[in-house]
């Protein structure tokens, strides 16, 4: 069945872990349809994949040796249990990926009228629950009190 343009999704950024400057890796991350995704592996390939509304955090870490190449790190911290922290591992430019990632991110939470503090409870947020007998169920909602 042939594919149409529609079918194919927009892949907005892509790139390989580098050795030095050289993209000799089995590892790509690319960013398609809101997601960030990190495929890894030859033989037993392993694809992860978060919604970018779901990151709350971006570093950018270059070494010497990184600078020299134009290459270095993007730490991306998320609201995902399975994986709450993803590293970008030697990627060309990454201070440009980062802003990149940045605007796609604010972009993502927009469209899906997400707030931040929605992640992080407080006014707004998802009330706590309380559990006062410690059977692991909660008996009432923190408010009620």
């Amino acid at each position: 069945m042939a594919e149409s343009a529609h079918d194919v999704p927009e892949i907005l950024w892509q790139d390989r872990k580098h050795h030095l400057w050289f993209p000799l890796s089995f590892t790509k991350y690319y960013v398609e349809d809101e997601r960030l995704m990190v495929k890894s592996g030859f033989l037993n390939t392993t694809l992860e994949e978060v919604l970018l509304y779901r990151i709350v955090d971006l570093t950018c870490k270059q070494s010497l040796a990184g600078k020299l190449f134009g290459t270095g790190d993007v730490i991306v911290k998320t609201r995902v249990d399975s994986s709450p922290e993803i590293v970008l591992n030697h990627i060309k430019r990454p201070i440009e990926v980062r802003r990149m990632l940045s605007k796609a991110v604010e972009e993502a939470r927009q469209m899906r009228n997400v707030v931040g503090k929605e992640f992080y409870g407080g006014p707004g947020g998802p009330p706590p629950m309380v559990d006062l007998d410690g059977d692991g169920i909660p008996d009432f909602e923190e408010h009620n009190l």
